[in-house]
């Protein structure tokens, strides 16, 4: 299933998306996505059983928010998981290609958290440098510590798109250190919606594109993540408990902006598409702010 959350005059509401149709869904008024995430399998019964008794209304006209728009804590997330990636960001560096042996794992703040059609706010006096990244987001369902590997998966609510939006001049700034520079307001949009780990046959197939301005820039496959899914899980709840609700950005592919030459950045104006195969696409523009 795709759930997904929309604006209602009474606030942020649950919906699902009809089968094979990405223009109608079923409100679920009763119901927050955290609620179906922590009621696990009963509550996807029961999406399921409003879609098999509710009322389809159009998407068109409601807006979108990200599928959990207030997080209870930071976006976790992963750099230099693509190899490609990681060759781009070394060469730049004048630096011999080292993959990294653990993950690099770092935060985005909640309040980066942004809707999958909302605009993306620069400020020039806080940035000049912002880039893309098109990442698969893995959303977890049921929490835990210590997390075997070969556990890992079951752990997985489901997936959807996320742009890492980075302030690639503020990371510079302070230290060449992730936190800051990811972690500007609205530098995360996700969405459109969030599927079910059960539509996805397996995450690791997956194709990610981000265009800007209709130009192709990353394109990329999950089989190349350098540490998959489950070890990802396994080595991030090590001594650290993971909550349902969690979201893991699990890393982008090569073509980023600052590893362009020349470099290219986003300004106010340009439209960022980012897709994920089998999810779907969100779309943001950029304005000043």
């Amino acid at each position: 299933m795709k759930l997904l959350t929309y604006v209602s005059e009474s606030g942020p509401r649950l919906g699902v998306l009809v089968p094979g149709r990405d223009d109608q869904f079923v409100p679920i008024p009763s119901l927050g996505m955290m609620d179906v995430i922590h009621q696990g399998s009963a509550g996807l019964d029961m999406m399921r059983k409003a879609l098999g008794t509710g009322t389809s209304v159009p998407l068109a006209g409601h807006s979108l928010l990200a599928p959990i728009p207030e997080l209870h804590r930071n976006v976790f997330c992963l750099g230099w998981n693509y190899a490609d990636h990681s060759k781009e960001a070394a060469h730049l560096r004048g630096k011999e290609t080292k993959l990294p042996e653990r993950p690099v794992f770092f935060t985005k703040v909640t309040t980066t958290v942004n809707g999958p059609f909302s605009d993306v706010l620069v400020d020039a006096k806080v940035s000049e440098q912002n880039d893309w990244e098109v990442e698969l987001g893995v959303v977890i369902g049921r929490g835990g510590k210590n997390i075997p590997r070969e556990q890992a998966l079951d752990h997985v609510f489901g997936y959807t798109v996320i742009n890492d939006v980075s302030a690639r001049d503020v990371q510079t700034a302070h230290g060449k250190q992730f936190f800051k520079g990811k972690s500007l307001d609205g530098y995360c949009p996700m969405g459109p919606w969030l599927v079910t780990k059960d539509e996805i046959a397996d995450p690791h197939t997956l194709t990610l594109r981000c265009r800007v301005n209709g130009e192709l820039k990353q394109e990329g496959n999950t089989r190349d993540l350098i540490f998959d899914i489950p070890a990802i899980i396994e080595w991030l709840s090590l001594g650290l408990t993971l909550l349902p609700g969690d979201i893991i950005a699990t890393g982008t592919p090569s073509g980023v902006g600052f590893a362009r030459n020349p470099p290219e950045y986003l300004k106010p104006g340009d439209v960022v598409e980012c897709e994920v195969e089998g999810i779907g696409i969100i779309r943001n523009h950029v304005v000043s702010g």
